[in-house]
């Protein structure tokens, strides 16, 4: 039983094809009826338009067996609230479509997404805004943003440091959120009953914004080298023993031959 990512683990994410093994492994999955989860933490398509560009392009992905925040998002901010939102033009049209009233002036919620050009000025603005009494939200918790062969500060990293810099705290609404992952939890249930966190195995290209949290809660961790960490090299050694994966594979198509 699966949990399974997305950006650099299904996706490459350059071209937004399919990684070798990706199409194959789902497939595999589908025809032995083995239960499983796609969790992303894309934000900047409305969900069911991005899971049709996944089964567009061969991810045969039923509706049932897929999760992503913009889902979970009005259990976190109510439609009431005033958002001044931070991120791409398409995700603050996916939140404008969603019925959220953007306010960048008193707004109750600063909520961050990721794009690859936040400029200063924007930092200054959330600073204000949460001094000012706002609440800090982040869609996710990635650590990399990985776009055109460079690699950005993820949201997680953004979160960390308008939270040092103000002290206050922050909340997730996807992964590594222990609601997203319960809520995925109870999902994958409906396709196969009594199943716990120790019973599956998550595979993902990010270790510190998926798998480490996910490891906490019981979960089986898989290392995907095809994303936005391109060496093991790169982030094992700075781990502590218990947050290594269970296993560290190149992608999709290797994990299928040795899983």
């Amino acid at each position: 039983m699966y949990f399974i990512d997305v950006q650099g683990t299904l996706i490459e994410d350059h071209t937004k094809l399919p990684i070798r093994g990706a199409v194959a492994f789902i497939d595999n999955l589908n025809a032995h009826q083995v239960p499983y989860m796609v969790i992303t933490n894309s934000t900047k398509n409305p969900s069911d338009e991005f899971l049709g560009y996944l089964n567009s392009i061969g991810l045969n992905i039923p509706m049932e067996h897929y999760l992503d925040p913009l889902m979970m998002l009005e259990s976190h901010i109510e439609k009431t609230k005033k958002v001044a939102a931070y991120g791409s033009e398409p995700f603050l049209n996916v939140l404008r479509s969603m019925g959220y009233a953007l306010d960048y002036h008193t707004p109750d919620v600063v909520l961050v997404a990721i794009k690859d050009d936040f400029m200063p000025d924007e930092y200054a603005q959330m600073i204000e805004f949460l001094l000012s009494g706002a609440q800090l939200i982040g869609m996710h918790e990635t650590t990399l943003y990985a776009k055109n062969h460079k690699r950005y500060p993820g949201v997680g990293a953004i979160l960390k440091m308008l939270e040092f810099a103000t002290s206050v705290p922050y909340s997730v609404v996807g992964k590594p959120s222990i609601p997203f992952f319960e809520e995925a939890l109870a999902r994958i249930n409906i396709q196969k009953s009594g199943i716990k966190f120790e019973d599956i195995t998550i595979i993902s290209d990010d270790l510190k914004g998926d798998l480490i949290g996910a490891q906490h809660l019981g979960m089986k961790g898989i290392f995907v080298l095809s994303g936005k960490i391109r060496h093991a090299d790169e982030i094992i050694p700075s781990l502590k023993s218990h947050e290594h994966p269970s296993g560290i594979y190149a992608d999709m198509q290797e994990v299928m031959e040795r899983l």
